[in-house]
């Protein structure tokens, strides 16, 4: 199957690279140099946005959600599938600008382009099989069953390796604060992160910090100044807040 993804941006490219070797790839976009890049890394071939015909083709619609109206303007025909990565734009909103046989809104994270990505997926019911199957080419995928869940999953899925990043830094500079040297403070986070998946995978987070806390011990005197500094609470709050711009 031949995949077209319009875009060139991050996103973009992180699909790419997760998908290359899976599916054939065609890119459509503005910057001529993000184009040829992209088309080169991946031997695909590519076009510059303006009066495309889209006719049979399964896209894959990677641009910020602003530019659905400029973007849609410069393609013609109807497309076989639309998959949509676009936050907070409702299918209503897409099948009016881009014809598509179907149409599916897919929520990804950067992390597709080392084929670890959550990837939540709501839309046209026909193509649900074939959706989940290329988006578990570059992690792992949930269909979900409406478009106000996907919504929701993006503040979590979409948003969520800003939030751990944000986590993975701060520990690094709590190491360093204390006196631990910064090259060996990043070592120990990145592989604290790595080992965590596995175990979260078997676990439920409850149970692997009730595992870890012992009576009166560090991870106990910790843990109370991440409760004391309301770190659970605006991590709940980061969720909504996310959530609340996809409705707008």
């Amino acid at each position: 199957m031949k995949l077209t993804i319009i875009g060139s941006g991050a996103m973009a490219a992180a699909l790419a690279e997760g998908l290359a070797g899976k599916y054939e790839l065609e890119f459509i976009a503005r910057e001529s140099q993000k184009l040829e890049e992209l088309s080169q890394k991946h031997n695909a071939s590519y076009s510059l946005l303006g009066q495309i015909d889209i006719s049979g083709k399964n896209i894959l619609l990677c641009v910020k959600p602003y530019a659905l109206d400029a973007v849609s303007d410069q393609l013609q025909g109807k497309a076989r599938t639309l998959y949509s990565i676009l936050a907070g734009t409702p299918i209503s909103a897409l099948t009016k600008k881009i014809d598509a046989e179907h149409t599916v809104r897919a929520m990804p994270n950067v992390a597709a382009a080392f084929g670890e990505s959550a990837t939540a997926l709501t839309g046209d019911e026909a193509i649900r099989v074939e959706a989940l199957e290329i988006f578990d080419a570059i992690g792992e995928s949930l269909w979900l069953g409406s478009e106000k869940e996907l919504d929701i999953a993006t503040a979590i899925a979409g948003s969520g390796p800003a939030y751990l990043a944000l986590v993975a830094e701060a520990m690094m500079d709590g190491g360093v604060k204390q006196g631990l040297g910064r090259n060996a403070s990043m070592a120990l986070v990145k592989t604290l992160f790595a080992g965590f998946a596995p175990l979260l995978a078997e676990k439920h987070p409850a149970l692997i910090k009730d595992s870890v806390m012992s009576p009166g011990g560090t991870t106990a005197a910790g843990y109370a100044a991440l409760e004391e500094g309301k770190v659970r609470d605006g991590f709940i709050k980061a969720i909504e807040a996310a959530f609340r711009v996809t409705q707008k």
